[in-house]
């Protein structure tokens, strides 16, 4: 039961984190192009991933007349598994979910 506690703490710290890396890249392309930036949604745009999802969740799939749409539909959800699968296999310094010697081997196999 830890194991799997554990594992779904690091997966909601990574999906938080890449949220507010995503505020990071933004605010920095803004003060590039010099335009203010995402503070559309709260306080300095702190809430502008959650409204970026909420957009994205709410608009229509368009699917090609001619194409295999259970493909279009699953591959997507097929790279996010692969991606989330990865991160345990990562070698942190002291940190890590699944413990095997061949950790980097199988990071390769997966992401190619």
């Amino acid at each position: 039961m830890p194991e799997i506690f554990n594992i779904l703490i690091s997966l909601i710290s990574i999906l938080v984190s890449m949220a507010f890396f995503t505020i990071l890249e933004r605010k920095i392309l803004s003060y590039i192009q010099l335009r203010k930036g995402p503070n559309k949604v709260s306080m300095l745009g702190i809430l502008q991933p959650f409204s970026d999802a909420i957009k994205l969740f709410n608009k229509t799939v368009t699917l090609p007349t001619m194409s295999n749409s259970l493909l279009i539909l699953i591959y997507p959800l097929l790279t996010f598994f692969l991606s989330m699968i990865m991160w345990p296999l990562l070698p942190f310094s002291m940190f890590n979910i699944i413990d095997s010697t061949f950790n980097l081997l199988i990071l390769f196999i997966i992401s190619s």
